[in-house]
């Protein structure tokens, strides 16, 4: 299993590096991102953890809804031209953020985040890396998908440390001059796209049964809903899991600068289990590897439960981060494989959705719990087993699911 080639790289640089790009500016509307504000918000507008996780539960359900609906446009458009806009619609949410005058705002201004960054932002990289390419799919989501492990890594640091000195209100504006910022790269990076035919039938691969299936067809087909649960998991609780680390580090008794100080690790983890699981994939497939994703996820969550000591914490964040890597590369190579890509987008969209809702839910269930005394560690081995559950259950319906063709074209 060898690494991306630099011949391979150096040859697709500029599609590759817009996907990184709209990958990293993906964290503006991340809950890793939103969440370092956290404090600040709940004491200004004087909300619970319980209310402020409703609010945020509330503009990030509403973002999945509309992201079924919405992200379908990837399949008919450029990327150049939805990433622009896309990117534009961030910067305007950003500022929006900067500018929030009441509780009542907070909920639109939460969608408008989480529809332009978790979904759409995100939406047209992995879309791009899809289509553009077959053979070496694997290879360009786990390079695209690096810029997601790069804002995780840097941008809380810089923020985090900025917050004691400059308002949060100036920070969002800070965040909104960077997404702007990725618009003209974007347009240098995309003056020509990879496949100028990308809408053409000879540009795409088929799924399951040598055939492209429509999104319809993909709800009907048992395999979608073993996978659904699958992909939901990761999106609800590992989200909660950054939405709650303030809580989490007072309960632990670190600092919050101390729980930061352990998202290098979670990055470092996270890009290896991108680069490895996208080599994986061109080797193996994904139907092996997304049986078994999930076990990092479920070994992190336990530790980070059951442990008070930093160095646990290093070793939870680290299992955490390579389940999460994996999460981020392998779905829409699923998707991709076994449903073809002449849809994908609108598919994709359906499974973002999914997460979305997922990201909505988990941050609402476990604010409620920790409302109810039930604090976010002693949640954590139960949603272990959660993980363990949906692992099961994807085998399950992979039996029963024809093997798709393995892709053999550039």
């Amino acid at each position: 299993m060898r690494p991306p080639s630099t011949d391979f790289l150096r040859a697709n640089a500029p599609w590759l590096a817009a996907g990184l790009l709209l990958a990293f500016s993906s964290s503006y509307g991340q809950t890793f991102f939103i969440s370092l504000f956290a404090g600040q918000i709940m004491a200004e507008f004087g909300l619970s953890h319980g209310a402020w996780g409703g609010l945020y539960g509330l503009g990030t359900l509403v973002s999945a809804g509309v992201m079924v609906f919405v992200g379908g446009v990837t399949d008919r458009f450029r990327i150049r031209t939805v990433g622009v806009v896309v990117m534009l619609g961030l910067t305007l949410a950003c500022l929006a953020m900067a500018a929030v005058p009441a509780i009542w705002a907070l909920a639109p201004v939460i969608f408008a985040l989480r529809f332009c960054g978790q979904g759409m932002s995100s939406q047209v990289s992995a879309v791009a890396m899809a289509r553009w390419f077959v053979a070496n799919r694997g290879k360009a989501l786990a390079v695209a998908t690096i810029g997601f492990a790069l804002g995780e890594s840097l941008l809380p640091l810089v923020f985090v440390s900025l917050l004691p000195h400059v308002s949060w209100r100036v920070l969002w504006v800070a965040a909104a001059g960077l997404a702007f910022l990725t618009i003209p790269l974007l347009v240098l990076l995309l003056k020509r796209e990879r496949a100028p035919q990308s809408m053409g039938d000879d540009q795409q691969s088929p799924g399951m049964g040598g055939r492209h299936w429509t999104r319809a067809e993909v709800i009907r087909h048992p395999l979608s809903w073993c996978a659904a649960p699958l992909i939901l998991g990761p999106a609800a609780f590992v989200t909660a899991l950054f939405f709650h680390q303030v809580h989490l580090a007072d309960v632990k008794g670190w600092t919050h600068v101390q729980f930061v100080a352990l998202f290098p690790v979670y990055t470092v983890a996270t890009i290896t289990g991108m680069i490895g699981s996208g080599l994986l994939i061109d080797r193996f497939g994904t139907r092996a590897l997304i049986r078994l994703y999930q076990l990092p996820l479920i070994a992190g969550f336990v530790l980070m439960g059951l442990s008070d000591g930093i160095i646990w914490g290093v070793l939870a964040m680290a299992s955490i981060g390579l389940g999460h890597g994996a999460g981020v590369t392998l779905p829409t190579a699923f998707w991709a494989d076994h449903f073809g890509t002449r849809h994908i987008g609108s598919i994709r969209a359906l499974a973002v959705a999914v997460m979305v809702l997922g990201s909505a839910l988990g941050p609402v269930l476990t604010g409620w719990a920790i409302d109810a005394g039930v604090p976010f560690p002693v949640q954590m081995p139960v949603i272990a087993l959660y993980f363990a559950g949906t692992s099961v259950l994807i085998s399950i319906g992979l039996r029963t699911a024809p093997v798709p063709p393995r892709a053999v074209t550039p």
